[in-house]
This record gives structure tokens, C-alpha cells and sequence, in this order.
């Protein structure tokens, strides 16, 4: 594999885990609800938002070189 296709793959492995951050911080968001205790929830449900934030901002940078290198022609 190219240098460039592992960065870009190496990418997509970084959201993912940002994304699964996310996941783990809302089921225990749901568990601190569940349990009554709705500052903690409270936290963790921030927490994950700043996690899908951050994932959005990294898939959007993905979206921008795409754009960059793509040719719209059709074939």
C-alpha cells in the first residue's frame, strides 16, 4: 500500500475509534441515568458529543481532500 492510502486508512482507523470514545461515553451516560445519578449522565453525554464532534470534523477533513483529488466526469 502506498504511503498516502495508509495515512488515509490510518485516518478512518482514528475516527472510528473517536466514534466508539462516543459509543462508551453514552452507555455509561444511560447507566448513570438509569441509576439516578444525572450529573454524571449529564457529563458523559457531553463528553460523547464532543467525541462525535470531533469524529464530524475529522470525516469532514476526509470530505475536503477527496474533493481536492476527484474529477467529475462521467464515464
Amino acid at each position: 500500500m502506498s504511503e498516502r492510502l495508509d495515512a488515509v486508512a490510518a485516518a478512518y482507523d482514528e475516527i472510528a475509534d473517536e466514534l466508539e470514545r462516543a459509543a462508551a461515553h453514552v452507555r455509561v451516560a444511560a447507566k448513570h441515568y438509569r441509576d439516578g445519578v444525572i450529573p454524571r449522565g449529564a457529563a458523559h453525554a457531553w463528553s460523547a458529543h464532543g467525541h462525535l464532534l470531533e469524529a464530524a470534523e475529522r470525516l469532514e477533513a476526509q470530505a475536503r481532500e477527496h474533493a481536492r483529488h476527484s474529477v467529475p466526469q462521467a464515464d
